[in-house]
This record gives C-alpha cells, structure tokens and sequence, in this order.
C-alpha cells in the first residue's frame, strides 16, 4: 500500500536535508506544497514549494482543492501555506512531504491513518538554534526577528502534549550523526514495504 510520509520537525531540526536524502535513495515522490510567502534566494518553483500569490490561494479553495492550509502572521506579513489534492495519486506513488502537525493531521484525516505516517525530526535546542542562526547568516538580507519568532513558536506548536495528541510517537534524534538518523528512518520507512 503507497503511504504519504510527513517528516515533521522544528525549524533547523534537518528536515529538509533529511526530506532530500529519503526522496533520492528511496524513489519516494515528492510531494509539494503551496505558499504565499516570497521565494528565498536559492529556492525554485515546484521544488521547495508552489509560490501562489493570495488570490490563487483563495481561487483553490474555493474550488475545493485545498486539503489543509495554515497562516501565519510572520514580521514579514502574512504567509499561508497548504497542501492541495491535485498532485497526489496513492494508488501510484509513495510520497514524502515536509510538514508541520497542524498540516499532518488533516493530511492524516483526509487519506486515512493508515496512509499518512509521521516521522518526527528532533534536535537539542541549543545545537537548532546555532544551526538556524548559521543558516540566516548566509542570506542577503538575514531575518533573525523571524528566525526569533519561528524558534518560540516551535516550543508550542511542537510541545510534547501536542506531538502526544496527534499520535506522533516515532521520533527521530539528529542532534549527532545525519546519516544515522536518516538510515534510522530509511529503516523505518522500508518496514511499511
């Protein structure tokens, strides 16, 4: 049975490294959301994201293609981001997504819970923040009031209670060695074959 694979994690947990890694070397299909919010440098449509602008968004919408959005009123404006049902076929593919819990559920809810599996990506705060600051550093124009704003609402949005309430139990440690994390979900990603 082809199953969506959601890798859930804080912002500079690696998720997006580990998202790469799992789709190249398991032939997972990726699978892309949409967002409001500008492309970054380095960023390319239909890669990273589907970069709409707000009318597109509400046009889905209202068309009934959107199966999960959430908004987020950031120091840069207000970006939403969603998952749309136009680009996924299960009886064909396997997917690996990058998401949040507040996309996951729905996600979850919409294909069923036995085709959505969460993989929960988490590292030591001290080490996330050095990587997240280390990451902006190299941007053009660093946005640390944002990186603040993104780190202190992860502590809620991914609390313990939360991850427990959504039946996120798997979870995976990269704080040390990438490659034996992402063997770790490799392994548990293959046990759904």
């Amino acid at each position: 049975m082809n199953r969506i694979f959601c890798i859930m994690g804080k912002s500079a947990s690696g998720k997006d490294s580990l998202y790469s890694a799992v789709v190249s070397s398991l032939g997972l299909t990726p699978l892309v959301i949409y967002t409001t919010r500008p492309m970054r440098e380095n960023e390319k449509e239909g890669r990273e994201y589907h970069f709409v602008d707000r009318a597109e968004f509400e046009q889905m919408k209202a068309e009934g293609r959107v199966i999960e959005s959430r908004t987020y009123d950031t120091k840069l404006g207000e970006w939403t981001y969603f998952t749309a049902n136009d680009n996924i076929d299960l009886a064909s593919h396997s997917y690996a997504v990058i998401g949040t819990l507040e996309s996951f559920v729905p996600i979850r809810d919409y294909f069923g819970a036995d085709r959505v599996v969460p993989l929960y990506v988490e590292v030591e705060d001290g080490e996330r923040l050095a990587r997240a600051v280390e990451r902006e550093r190299r941007e053009d124009e660093p946005k640390y009031t944002e990186l603040c704003r993104r780190f202190i609402a992860d502590t809620e949005d991914f609390s313990d209670e939360k991850l427990a309430a959504a039946g996120v139990e798997r979870r995976f440690d990269n704080t040390g060695s990438f490659n034996e994390c992402l063997n770790e979900m490799k392994s548990y990603i293959l046990s759904f074959e």
